[in-house]
């Protein structure tokens, strides 16, 4: 599963200065499609164990803990998600499904246990918090290709430097971002987002790096909001890949009865 739940990778549509010469915009495309697959889509389907640690700027820490289970309709294409929420007792249970979709709003879905409800929820709060931590829902499900113009600025010994603009700036939060994607394994291991008023009130990080199956995969990301001072660090354990999902369990019928064959450690 690509556990890199937390970087945003976009196309690139221009003509841009990089060392030594002009990179060619379809040069471009094929570094920033390698980093959206590298981050979100390993193996044809995956799992994975994940404990989220909220931290607040006096040190106050809350944690979660949740499975993750995700399946390839297409590789680089549509994806479907299922969240089981672990602890704390407030939300055991829970379950948050989506059916992302490339083209078009994500089908999202909220099971809340305590009331045994089943709820839909809007796509359109994408760039809102996942779950009360500091990550967003989009970096959980990755953001749309087209939605960004992206510029190569530099090319150093380990990473290339990518800005990226929001060709619909109302439609967010940030200004821009700048992303460092390794050169080797083409995961995005930092993102620096700008406010409105261009300063830096972001930041995403890939802390640490394995290889699960031969494929290299972050186990440990963490957000950290400037503004609040705080921050959120998530642990994945557990990650597999290609584990044979089957497309019946990412359905309706199985926000009330989860799959305890991946849900179990």
């Amino acid at each position: 599963m690509k556990k890199q739940l937390i970087y945003m990778m976009t196309a690139c549509a221009l003509v841009v200065m990089a060392a030594g010469g002009v990179l060619a915009a379809d040069d471009v495309n094929t570094i920033v499609g390698k980093a959206n697959n590298a981050s979100y889509y390993g193996g044809d389907d995956g799992k994975a164990r994940v404990k989220m640690v909220m931290t607040s700027a006096s040190g106050s820490e809350r944690s979660r803990e949740f499975t993750i289970l995700r399946k390839d309709k297409t590789d680089g294409g549509d994806q479907l998600f299922y969240i089981y929420f672990h602890k704390p007792g407030d939300v055991k249970k829970t379950v948050f499904l989506v059916h992302k979709k490339v083209d078009g709003d994500d089908d999202r879905w909220l099971y809340l246990p305590a009331l045994d409800l089943v709820k839909r929820i809007a796509a359109s709060d994408k760039r809102t918090s996942f779950v009360g931590s500091h990550f967003f829902y989009e970096d959980v499900s990755g953001r749309n290709l087209t939605e960004d113009e992206h510029v190569l600025e530099e090319t150093t010994e380990d990473s290339y430097v990518i800005s990226n603009t929001p060709k619909d700036p109302g439609s967010v939060e940030f200004s821009s971002y700048k992303m460092w994607v390794d050169k080797q394994t083409y995961l995005p291991m930092k993102a620096e987002y700008l406010d409105k008023q261009g300063e830096l009130y972001r930041v995403v990080e890939a802390l640490e790096v394995e290889e699960v199956g031969g494929i290299p995969t972050v186990t440990k990301a963490r957000v950290k909001d400037i503004p609040s001072g705080g921050a959120t660090v998530m642990n994945f354990s557990g990650v597999k890949y290609d584990v044979g999902l089957d497309e019946s369990i990412f359905t309706e019928r199985y926000l009330r009865k989860p799959p305890r064959k991946y849900i179990r450690r």
